[in-house]
């Protein structure tokens, strides 16, 4: 408990310096705040325009008021309202997002599914053909950018065998099978990358750990070697992978943009793309606010999970 307590003490310390950061950023602007959000093209805004903006925008209030009330907008979960269409940002950030982390988790499953049993093969074939033919495949998988693998899929299943379409989105309450259709191939572009990284660290942890002496302590107590692998190697062998995992989960939230746009999947990232593009400052911040608390707290869950993977972490 004190350790679980210890790490999320240090979490909320990590995304109240966030926002303060993100809510500076407007601050910190050259010039007025206002008018540099409303100025487009090169063009200056009206006087009348600026005075609105900074009125709407609470600009014209003390900064230890704005600051309070921007942190009690954030605790109610309300991120503004965006410029192009007044709309709420907590609600289209709130429908984009499961998206996104859907995209993500699905990738996240098939780089364990296939990383961690080719790792274990490959360590326990050192030196042999599945070893060479793994390592192989993840120098070729690292070296391919996710939007390029992406764009060879839609190449080879959607233009030429016809089996799968080049992209789009369907609810998974409208059409179950339609919606995993979509989903397949975008998950595959992402996993590809990631694969390797658990491949290797799959591999290298469980070389080390075979060489431990209570390993070789427990086979010359009679264990089968299934045990062996399962109680006292992989286990020790996956909390560095739960670590790299969690690291590559925060840098996902914001990595998928290319391939959101590849495949025409409405994530969280094409948002933040459209934002920046129309300068909708207001969306722009909502966003990089809940990817950054989304990372803190990914990496919140990583922590705990390190510590039931391996006691002695919570001693520390």
């Amino acid at each position: 408990m004190h350790y679980l307590a210890r790490r999320t003490a240090v979490a909320a310390v990590t995304l109240l310096t966030v926002a303060t950061l993100i809510f500076l950023l407007l601050h910190l602007v050259p010039g007025d705040p206002a008018e540099v959000l409303l100025s487009s093209g090169g063009m200056a805004p009206s006087h009348e325009s600026v005075q609105a903006l900074r009125l709407e925008l609470g600009l014209d209030r003390p900064l230890a008021a704005q600051y309070a009330s921007y942190l009690g907008r954030i605790l109610q979960g309300n991120l503004g309202t965006s410029f192009q269409d007044h709309a709420s940002i907590s609600a289209e950030i709130a429908r984009r997002l499961p998206r996104t982390l859907e995209l993500i988790m699905a990738s996240t499953a098939l780089s364990l599914l296939v990383g961690i049993p080719a790792g274990l093969l490959a360590a326990l074939r050192r030196g042999g053909f599945w070893d060479g033919f793994f390592a192989s495949l993840a120098s070729l998988g690292l070296s391919m950018p996710a939007f390029v693998t992406g764009t060879l899929l839609i190449l080879l299943f959607s233009q030429t065998l016809k089996l799968v379409p080049a992209g789009g989105y369907v609810g998974f309450w409208d059409s179950p099978a339609q919606h995993l259709i979509y989903l397949l191939m975008p998950s595959i572009s992402i996993a590809v990358g990631l694969i390797p990284v658990v491949f290797r660290m799959v591999r290298t942890s469980v070389l080390e750990f075979l060489e431990r002496e209570w390993v070789r302590t427990a086979r010359a107590k009679g264990l089968g070697e299934g045990r062996v692998l399962t109680l006292h190697v992989l286990r020790n062998a996956l909390s560095p992978v739960v670590t790299v995992i969690g690291l590559h989960l925060g840098t996902l939230l914001g990595g998928t943009v290319l391939v959101e746009y590849v495949f025409n999947w409405p994530g969280l990232s094409g948002m933040l793309v459209q934002a920046v593009e129309q300068r909708d400052y207001p969306a722009v911040q909502g966003i990089v606010l809940v990817i950054c608390i989304l990372f803190v707290l990914i990496n919140l869950g990583v922590d705990v999970i390190y510590g039931l993977l391996d006691p002695r972490v919570r001693t520390r």
